[in-house]
């Protein structure tokens, strides 16, 4: 089997078992031999695959929540903390909760998928080591970076 029909295999399957467990597909769940519609999932939450791997694929996994420290603590549910965005109008509030989060980059009012970071930083938890590489002095191996961008606005996107 290619390497790609494995991958799309791996992402059918989370979301089988995501949707097994209760969660709602608003759109997609389909395989078309190694390509994934993309999809959005609602209703996830933890405990469902969507929310508990890392899928690398098109699906978007939705899970709500009422308040600033429910979000925060769902946030911090995972094992994994590469990447995550804070989307507010407050850029305090926005701050503030970006700094309770477990995750190395964080944007604030922008996509986890437009900027690269190109520095000593790697994930928390099972999101890699690249910290170990490229760094810039001997003390980076000691010290824990964290990369925040932020916009003033949410850039109004064509999706």
């Amino acid at each position: 089997m290619p390497q790609l029909s494995r991958q799309a295999a791996n992402v059918e399957r989370i979301v089988a078992e995501t949707l097994a467990k209760g969660a709602t597909a608003l759109t997609g769940a389909l395989t078309k031999g190694s390509f994934f519609e993309p999809t959005v999932i609602t209703g996830v939450t933890p405990g469902m695959a969507a929310f508990d791997e890392e899928i690398f694929g098109p699906v978007a996994p939705i899970t709500t929540f009422r308040t600033d420290d429910e979000a925060i603590e769902l946030a911090n549910a995972t094992e994994y903390g590469l990447v995550a965005a804070v989307a507010s109008a407050n850029l305090a509030r926005a701050q503030a909760v970006a700094d309770r989060l477990h995750s190395r980059v964080i944007h604030i009012n922008d996509q986890t998928v437009l900027h690269e970071v190109y520095g000593p930083i790697g994930g928390v938890g099972a999101s890699g080591n690249g910290f170990n590489h490229s760094t810039l002095t001997n003390a980076d191996q000691f010290s824990e970076w964290q990369w925040i961008t932020t916009r003033s606005q949410i850039p109004a996107y064509p999706f």
